[in-house]
């Protein structure tokens, strides 16, 4: 099977958990499966920004990204937290293979539109899974940071859960798993959803049930699975060791996000 993993900038500050994660990972691809890893690194970000004096914005979950935001971000996505991620893989005997989505126009971007301008925050335009079907030949874990090229030269900051979705749909992934910092989707009774259709959605962002961080994840989940993505499950990190379970066995961590 094929996966693509997410995984948020706050789960790769715990030294413990990225172990967890780059344990998971390593045995999903011993199992005999090809895995795809984005990666976000906001946590890192908005610390780094803060030591720079600058604050960090947001609107329905995405960074307001000035030209000095976005090389903040070229520089700390793409450089120490991928390499922690690669690391933390590798340390379990498995290669992997660190990029930006920029790297062989794997992931090419576009200038999200938005009211008000967000500025350097961009939407994948288009997708070219060559190089990552390369990695894989060579039975390696691609490990990709949300930055990516513009047809107009410029880098651009993109959401990790939307890029998340464009890896696995471009790739023609089976399942595409979230690991988070929270439990799950929870619903108004303020506890988990084990199941949720994407019909359930809309009222629950109406009745902002769901808001802030949670509004881009949802969205991906959809984009992935209206084209193509047949399984998408959005688990807490700390659960990363269940990963492998996916394949074959019942898991009730989480919450399974179904087209009905």
């Amino acid at each position: 099977m094929r996966f693509v993993v997410k995984l948020g900038g706050a789960s790769l500050e715990d030294k413990k958990i990225l172990h967890a994660c780059g344990k998971a990972i390593a045995d999903l691809v011993a199992d005999g499966n090809q895995v795809a890893v984005v990666h976000g690194g906001g946590v890192q970000l908005t610390r780094t920004l803060a030591l720079m004096g600058k604050k960090s914005e947001f609107i329905s979950g995405l960074r307001i990204t000035d030209a000095e935001t976005r090389d903040a971000a070229l520089m700390v996505l793409a450089g120490r937290v991928n390499k922690s991620l690669v690391a933390a893989v590798g340390s379990h005997g498995q290669s992997a293979v660190g990029l930006s989505g920029g790297d062989g126009h794997v992931f090419r971007a576009r200038k999200k539109k938005t009211n008000p301008d967000l500025g350097f925050v961009g939407e994948i335009a288009a997708m070219d899974p060559k190089w990552l079907e390369a990695i894989w030949t060579m039975g390696a874990v691609p490990v990709i940071s949300s930055i990516a090229l513009g047809f107009d030269g410029e880098y651009y900051n993109i959401n990790a859960d939307e890029m998340a979705a464009a890896c696995a749909i471009g790739t023609k992934a089976d399942t595409l798993v979230f690991l988070t910092d929270v439990p799950g989707v929870k619903g108004a009774d303020g506890n988990v959803m084990r199941w949720l259709t994407l019909a359930q959605i809309p009222a629950m962002e109406q009745a902002q049930i769901v808001s802030g961080g949670m509004l881009p994840k949802l969205n991906a989940c959809r984009e992935a699975l209206t084209h193509g993505v047949k399984r998408v499950r959005i688990l807490p990190a700390e659960a990363a060791s269940l990963l492998p379970d996916l394949v074959s066995t019942r898991v009730n961590d989480g919450t399974e996000v179904m087209v009905a």
